[in-house]
């Protein structure tokens, strides 16, 4: 009878379809209206008085296990977000996160179980190079979820591109996207290779990742 309730219950999503069309296609996907522009503004609001206020630390490669900073491969700054703190604006992210990964979980039985999501700022010149979102002793995220937290004005010439290796038919396709704000990029954690190019200003960000287990 439950089962039967929750067929019923169902509602399909075009803007979630589209992700999932998106990503059984080519691997990734990307979204400029995830999140409402009073959330983006919000959360870049957020981020920016937490990083005045030192709350940031070093970015470090390898999971949180086995970290080693290296300057020389990725450059930015993040801080960890808590979904279960107060925060109204972590609020209206943490809802939509979990409302696709809900929805996710219903339609392509992905197994997502955890999440976990940090704030980043690049300064200017900073860069994190070609690398993948898993690791030899830990191949727990299954989607990589990037969201652009950069100011209204940003515009291509600045920078900080996001350039994802797909795999063609023919090679290797680079594929670049402009961080532009409130932009999302939706990714496979453990096939797909990227790197954040250098950027010309500051550039702001929400990364994370959707797990199993």
């Amino acid at each position: 009878m439950e089962e039967l309730y929750n067929q019923l219950d169902f509602a399909v999503k075009p803007h979630y379809e589209k992700i999932i069309s998106d990503i059984l296609e080519n691997g990734y996907s990307v979204v400029d209206d995830l999140l409402s522009p009073v959330t983006v503004n919000a959360l870049r609001a957020d981020l920016l008085e937490k990083y005045e206020d030192d709350l940031f630390k070093k970015a470090a490669i390898g999971n949180r296990l086995n970290e080693v900073i290296q300057t020389g491969i990725r450059g930015d700054f993040i801080l960890w977000m808590d979904e279960n703190v107060i925060n109204t604006s972590h609020k209206f992210f943490f809802d939509r996160i979990n409302d696709l990964a809900s929805y996710l979980n219903r339609t392509c039985f992905l197994g997502i179980m955890r999440k976990e999501f940090h704030y980043a700022v690049y300064p200017e010149g900073k860069f994190y190079a070609r690398h993948l979102d898993t690791f030899q002793n830990d191949d727990r995220r299954k989607l990589s979820i990037v969201c652009y937290l950069n100011e209204d004005d940003w515009q291509p010439e600045h920078g900080g591109e996001l350039v994802l290796y797909l795999n063609g038919e023919n090679g290797e396709i680079p594929k670049t996207i402009y961080p532009l704000p409130g932009r999302a990029v939706i990714f496979e954690s453990r096939d797909i290779e990227h790197e954040v190019k250098p950027a010309k200003r500051e550039r702001l960000s929400i990364t994370g990742w959707l797990k199993t287990r």
